[in-house]
């Protein structure tokens, strides 16, 4: 299998311990994380071939989040080195009725501050047959969108597959430009969209009729989706599968999870999921992406790439920090068995 290239800002995570509010902890738990950096270790831990390409400082922290990456088995030859930091952001985990909440701190990023020319995209997609990228990255600032479409340009002209997860993040869109008038152009370049309603509606201005996502006894609506599947397709004649992830949070430790992906002709969907006593939801949608794409190269089977999707994300809400730390085995063990849990041994 060939290589797959993802492009993003990885960050210092910091993290309040014990279902802690800001104002009280008195210290914070630290990782490191990030869409397009969560998916790529996701990738590397089914086997996939991955590399990673940002910018970090040339510090001491920069350097830890490399080591982060190199062991976790993700080429890092194409990162570059410049800028004055490494961008952060502070999680405080919700509980029952409280939600998770999360603060950016990434102006001035070494990532944001990325210009075009800076990376040598034909030299990074050689040997390459996939590139994903995230509408994350085209919200931390200008120059940041404007090397997103340069990569998308040398990756549509060499004819690999994109995939964009469209990742709404309203809290980043503040350098004068919003996600609609930004992302349109972007995603028309990709094959394969994920995206649930809102992110859709915000990125791509489709318009959502707001149907209820979950029927009354928690099975999904796929009506709901199946609107939003064809506008989108619509919208971007390219693109050959739409793909989303559906939650319904119960309560911040309870939520029931679903999926779905649209061809164009047929849609298939994964069972919902009861996901009870979470452990982090933080990355549980990168997670449900590189299932996703695992699921689409390996399998080349729609119902079974959203099958796995699902489950992969289900299992990275029972681990603590951004990165699904799970294998192909326990994945395919969860779509063939449920929640039967018996020792392995």
């Amino acid at each position: 299998m060939k290589n797959l290239v993802t492009f993003g800002e990885i960050m210092l995570r910091l993290s309040a311990p014990d279902y802690l509010r800001f104002s009280q902890t008195q210290s914070f738990d630290s990782s490191y994380g990030g869409a397009e950096a969560n998916l790529a270790i996701s990738l590397a831990n089914f086997g996939m071939p991955c590399s990673f390409v940002t910018r970090l400082p040339k510090n001491d922290i920069g350097k830890s989040a490399l080591l982060e990456l190199k062991q976790r088995d993700i080429n890092i030859d194409h990162i570059i080195w410049g800028g004055e930091r490494l961008g952060v952001y502070f999680l405080e985990t919700g509980a029952v009725a409280r939600p998770s909440k999360v603060i950016y701190d990434r102006a001035y990023s070494s990532m944001s501050q990325i210009q075009p020319g800076m990376i040598d995209w034909d030299k990074v997609f050689k040997d390459s047959d996939w590139f994903h990228w995230s509408g994350i990255t085209p919200a931390i600032s200008q120059s940041a969108a404007e090397v997103c479409l340069e990569a998308l340009k040398v990756a549509k002209s060499k004819k690999l597959t994109i995939s964009v997860d469209l990742n709404y993040r309203s809290k980043l869109w503040k350098y004068g430009k919003s996600a609609l008038e930004v992302m349109p152009e972007l995603v028309d370049f990709s094959d394969i969209i994920l995206g649930h309603g809102e992110a859709a509606e915000k990125c791509l201005g489709i318009k959502i009729n707001h149907l209820k996502m979950f029927l009354d006894d928690g099975d999904y609506n796929i009506n709901a989706f199946l609107d939003v599947g064809n506008q989108i397709m619509n919208k971007f004649p390219h693109a050959k599968k739409i793909a989303t992830s559906l939650r319904k949070p119960l309560s911040s430790s309870h939520h029931i999870l679903a999926g779905a992906i649209y061809d164009g002709e047929k849609m298939s969907v994964a069972p919902a999921q009861k996901i009870t006593h979470i452990v982090d939801r933080i990355g549980g949608g990168d997670a449900f992406m590189a299932g996703l794409i695992y699921g689409l190269r390996a399998y080349k089977d729609n119902q079974k790439s959203i099958d796995f999707a699902v489950a992969a994300s289900c299992l990275k809400h029972t681990i603590r920090g951004d990165v699904n730390l799970v294998t192909v085995d326990e994945v395919e063990s969860l779509v063939n068995n449920g929640t039967e849990i018996k020792v392995s041994r």
